[in-house]
């Protein structure tokens, strides 16, 4: 059975940010859990400090690599949970994650959250998210 995904939404106001409200997945026979993924070299050294959009960019492409090990792309991302030191100086730059996964055709449940610091210092924003297929 192939996997298929319906888009819930009960309001349409976050598809213009990108994102459903919700996702319903059937027929898949694979689920991928990503662990939160930062700006970090492949020796695992912070990179882009202080540098948001770099971050983001970054981040977006330790996502995929995680995905592509799994032999999975954006596509198959259904959640996805986006944590940031500074909301307003993300939004600015958000467009590079929305454009990546309007190019993947996907629209994943999505939810940002504001938090203090996270694990290693000096990074600005971590994506942790759900796969299937």
């Amino acid at each position: 059975m192939a996997m298929e995904r319906t888009a819930i939404n009960p309001v349409t106001w976050s598809l213009e940010m990108g994102f459903n409200q919700g996702e319903l997945v059937s027929g898949h026979t694979r689920t991928l859990y990503v662990s939160g993924q930062t700006a970090m070299s492949a020796e695992g050294k912070p990179l882009h400090e202080g540098d948001m959009a770099a971050q983001l960019a970054l981040s977006v492409e330790n996502l995929e690599a995680v995905l592509g090990e799994a032999g999975m792309t954006l596509a198959n991302l259904v959640r996805l949970n986006v944590y940031t030191t500074d909301v307003d100086a993300l939004f600015p730059h958000y467009g590079v994650l929305a454009g990546r996964l309007g190019a993947a055709g996907v629209a994943p449940a999505t939810t940002m959250l504001g938090v203090v610091r996270l694990a290693i210092p000096g990074q600005l924003v971590e994506l942790e998210g759900t796969a299937v297929g």
